[in-house]
């Protein structure tokens, strides 16, 4: 065991302050009403680790003159005293300035519709970091002081060890994650012959490697680790169908956050061990409200959908069914609602695509001055991130008391007049209650065949949602088909309303 340097007072308490900062902007993001100040204690707290960083990790030059007497003693002649190193400040200010602009760039050109895959990009990049910063620790230990005569401590190479093997994982995983979510790949699941052995192998041999390495820190244990890790990351993640990506994105973002943490401890850096514990608890706990939200067992999907049928149930439902339906128009739609004593909108992630927010409050706001009761219903996997309907409806500036989650609003569907529901498939879909061979089934659902009427805007007959399911609510005699793009067919509406 290694001694550990002392640590500075104020640089402890400027961590603390920090870390206080991350809590309560967790607190604050728990509500759409608090959610600008979490955002801005996030970047105050983040603000304060870096700087705080940057004073207390900067190389540091002595500067003084020395003399060398007789007898070899040696003495300082004028002041002695340390300056900042110009060249290594100057790199990591670079650094610092070209992450803000490809940052600041990103954020200013990223739509809505593509947030879960950049939020997947960006868990990548984290776990990308952890193996690097292992890497260069493990090559070069006596600069981070975890070594002594080039021996790593033993407590250092489980550290080590974990935080890139957490970090591999979440590499590869956020990279397969970013093509599903970006439609480089399927949305299917991608089942292998064998995956749950191949898995369930491949980790025992990372986690054997793990304590083995602690005895001998031979270079091929360390880089068979990390190879190990980045491969399955890939396997966990391509089993997983798109009807489970929501709780993919939140499970990733705890991984990041737990390979942040172990870094934290290789670097002896607090702040990197409470912003990473932040991340990895929470992302966790979100992580299981949403599998329980979604009906899944949450150790079956984080260990790749281990569940999952070989024999074709990832697949059941997806063909199309061949059955008669009515075709709407938006005057039949604007009729229907203006009529009706209360509507109950149902987005989804066709609504994102179209960027329809905008002009789906503005339809709701005429309904609501010609006397109708409008009401949001929000499930928790809409979309394909957590929350995601959430944020575009806050951009849309619909009040917060008219949006409302599954389970405070699925008993009201029977009691509504329209149910206009706007490019949601799979969260809307009977198939989860029904059908066994559903890759959906047992997922609750947002009730909207109940209602006495049903308006369901969607591109064209020929898709099915993200699951790959078709959704017997188009075939109902109380379902009207809007064939159109949805922020055409609203802005439609709202001219037949006026």
């Amino acid at each position: 065991m290694h001694e550990a340097a002392p640590i500075n007072p104020w640089v402890a308490l400027a961590y603390l302050v920090a870390g206080i900062c991350f809590i309560l902007a967790l607190r604050g993001l728990s509500s759409p009403t608090t959610s600008r100040r979490g955002n801005r204690l996030g970047m105050i707290g983040m603000g304060i680790a870096i700087v705080t960083t940057l004073v207390t990790h900067v190389p540091m030059e002595t500067v003084g003159l020395v003399l060398e007497g007789p007898s070899g003693m040696v003495a300082a002649i004028g002041p002695v005293f340390a300056r900042i190193d110009i060249v290594a400040i100057f790199e990591i200010l670079a650094a610092i300035a070209l992450g803000a602009v490809i940052g600041l760039t990103i954020a200013r050109r990223i739509a809505m519709t593509a947030m879960p895959q950049l939020v997947a990009a960006f868990h990548s990049l984290v776990g990308l970091a952890a193996v690097l910063v292992g890497c260069a620790a493990y090559l070069n230990p006596g600069a981070f002081g975890i070594a002594v005569d080039g021996i790593i401590f033993p407590v250092s190479r489980i550290e080590m060890g974990l935080g890139v093997a957490i970090g591999a994982i979440t590499f590869s995983g956020s990279v397969i994650a970013f093509a599903k979510l970006n439609g480089n790949m399927s949305g299917k699941p991608i089942l292998l012959p064998g995956r749950h052995i191949l898995n369930l192998g491949t980790l025992a041999a990372i986690l054997g490697l793990v304590a083995y390495f602690t005895q001998d820190q031979a270079p091929w244990i360390f880089w068979t680790i990390t190879v190990l890790s980045f491969v399955i990351g890939f396997l966990l993640i391509i089993p997983i169908g798109g009807a489970d990506m929501p709780v993919v994105v939140s499970m990733l973002n705890s991984y990041s956050g737990w390979a942040a943490a172990a870094m934290g401890f290789t670097l002896g850096n607090s702040a990197m061990i409470i912003t990473g514990a932040l991340v990895g608890s929470s992302g966790a706990i979100l992580s299981y409200i949403m599998c329980s939200a979604m009906n899944r067992s949450f150790l079956s999907v984080i260990a790749g959908g281990f569940g999952a049928d070989d024999s074709g149930g990832a697949s059941g439902g997806g063909e199309k069914i061949d059955r008669p339906w009515k075709r709407g128009s938006a005057e039949d739609a604007a009729f229907l609602m203006s009529q009706a004593e209360q509507v109950i909108i149902v987005p989804g992630y066709g609504m994102a695509v179209a960027q329809a927010q905008h002009v789906l409050r503005e339809m709701a706001d005429k309904l609501k001055a010609e006397g109708v009761t409008v009401k949001y219903a929000i499930h928790p996997v809409a979309g394909r991130m957590p929350g995601h309907m959430n944020v575009l409806l806050a951009e849309a500036n619909v009040p917060y008391d008219e949006v409302f989650e599954l389970e405070d609003i699925n008993s009201e569907f029977s009691q509504t007049d329209v149910a206009f529901v706007i490019g949601a498939n799979d969260v809307t879909n009977p198939a989860a209650k029904t059908d066994k061979t559903s890759p959906i089934y047992g997922m609750p659902i947002l009730d909207v065949a109940s209602a006495k009427t049903v308006l369901f805007c969607k591109r064209s007959m020929g898709g099915v949602g993200y699951a790959g399911v078709d959704n017997e609510v188009f075939y109902q005699d109380n379902t009207m088909m809007l064939l159109a793009d949805a922020k055409k067919m609203v802005e439609d509406i709202v001219k037949s309303l006026d």
